[in-house]
């Protein structure tokens, strides 16, 4: 899938001046926040959880060959067939070939991020295959020939009567009123439907895979993953390789970090394992499963300085209380990942080059470390990324040379001091008046969204001595 993320402060600004959307994020910033605390305050042992499951991510990114052999031998036990792929380019080759197996025309396909981060769909679509996404927000999407701008809720910058006006002209179905969101969810159930009885090949993604007995787990609220997994006879199931880990109770301790942190639920409605196809006497499920494994320079970042960011759970906690994030939305980002995560995860995935606005998309306020069920020191990872962005001279020469010179003033507090003592006083008199600026030389970033309060008059520091000497 190609990226736009070079083009994030453009993209920004669009979606500032779109202030229907900017209103309804507003309220998202208010609202997920709050189901979140909900879920964890109402769970004793959150954080105690949380350092549990980081310690065995950790164990198993230490030893992740290991896990991933054992993982790829109890598969095989199971009647899988495995394949490891290197780029998302031979991901898309992979699944392709074996629909091409089985002259597959029709794919009925679950919620997957690593799917959109390889763009098979468009991939499988070149090579005139029909493929319907079966998650509701991925399907509204696909149907308005968007991409997600939330990696939990696709469809999040989509209002009821948005999908309504789109069903209606997407669906021929004839006249009927779709006036409640609840019609909105049965014609999409009911136009579906003949897709998933249709459908030759299954594809879905995994939350985990589970070393010991090979099985692979797959979290959702809607129940189309079982139905893309159980109903064609061939099931693709395409992940990536970091997603390991050693027993069953570490997915299921995952889970409940997973779910309160990305929906506010105890539990998810649909929290499924696949061991394989159909044994002798099953009733239903597929008769041939594929797994496919994606690297696409995972394996990269765990030699790296980033490795931690390998133990992310894609729970988008950090994204809902990102002050960037809720201001922008997510396709603003220019890519699949979003916010925080996507900050990183992007320059990592792809290049720095290509994405060196994002890791400044940040306000350094730490609320994604705060929340992050994966304790992922965020805010210093994306502080790293700038400081290599700075060595690769990758932003404008006068941001740099700007930085540089307040890095070195900031190195002289006499002279800092001795500067900001002329400064502030001169604003304090130019702006008394006024009480604000509305134009600043070198501020109008600041300036050309709000104004700049006039200073009182005198530094923190002059205000500092002056109360020392009073006491």
């Amino acid at each position: 899938m190609q990226q736009h993320s070079e083009n994030f402060l453009d993209n920004a600004s669009e979606a500032l001046g779109n202030k229907s959307q900017a209103e309804f994020r507003d309220l998202m910033a208010l609202f997920t926040p709050l189901v979140r605390d909900a879920a964890v305050q109402g769970f004793e042992g959150f954080d105690q959880l949380r350092s549990h499951v980081k310690r065995i991510r950790q164990h198993s990114l230490d030893n992740l060959d290991h896990y991933l052999d054992t993982y790829e031998q109890h598969a095989l036990e199971n009647g899988n067939q495995v394949h490891f792929a290197r780029t998302g380019d031979e991901m898309n080759s992979i699944v392709l070939d074996i629909c091409q197996q089985h002259q597959a025309t029709r794919i009925a396909k679950g919620k997957s991020m690593v799917t959109e981060e390889t763009g098979l769909n468009d991939f499988l679509q070149r090579a005139d295959l029909e493929v319907k996404e079966t998650d509701l927000g991925e399907y509204i999407i696909q149907q308005a020939g968007e991409t997600p701008s939330h990696i939990v809720g696709p469809a999040l910058h989509k209002t009821a009567g948005e999908v309504r006006e789109l069903f209606l002209d997407k669906h021929e179905l004839g006249e009927r009123d779709l006036s409640e969101p609840a019609d909105l969810v049965s014609e999409a159930r009911s136009v579906l439907r003949r897709h998933f009885l249709e459908a030759q090949v299954g594809i879905i993604g995994a939350n985990a895979l589970i070393a010991e007995n090979g099985y692979s787990m797959l979290v959702t609220n809607e129940g189309n993953g079982d139905l893309c997994a159980n109903l064609p006879p061939v099931l693709i199931i395409c992940t990536s390789v970091e997603r390991i880990l050693p027993r069953a109770e570490d997915a299921t301790a995952m889970l409940r970090l997973l779910v309160r942190s990305a929906t506010g639920q105890p539990q998810t409605c649909y929290t499924s394992f696949y061991s394989g196809p159909r044994r002798e006497g099953d009733l239903d499920g597929p008769v041939e499963t594929h797994i496919v494994l994606l690297d696409n320079r995972r394996t990269d970042i765990l030699a790296s300085d980033y490795r931690e960011m390998l133990q992310c759970i894609r729970c988008g906690a950090c994204l809902n209380h990102c002050p960037i994030y809720t201001s922008v939305g997510g396709h603003a980002y220019g890519w699949v990942y979003q916010g925080p995560m996507g900050s990183i995860l992007t320059p990592l995935l792809t290049s720095l080059e290509q994405s060196a606005a994002l890791p400044n998309a940040c306000t350094s306020c730490g609320r994604c470390e705060e929340v992050c069920p994966s304790l992922i020191p965020l805010p210093e990872l994306l502080r790293d990324l700038r400081h290599q962005e700075m060595e690769q001279k990758l932003t404008p020469s006068r941001w740099r040379f700007g930085l540089k010179m307040h890095a070195w003033l900031a190195r002289h507090p006499r002279l800092y001091q001795f500067f900001t003592g002329l400064g502030i006083p001169l604003l304090h008199l130019v702006g008394r008046r006024r009480g604000s600026f509305r134009r600043l030389p070198m501020a109008s970033g600041w300036t050309s969204q709000r104004d700049f309060p006039s200073p009182q008059g005198k530094t923190f520091m002059q205000q500092y001595k002056a109360g020392r000497k009073a006491q």
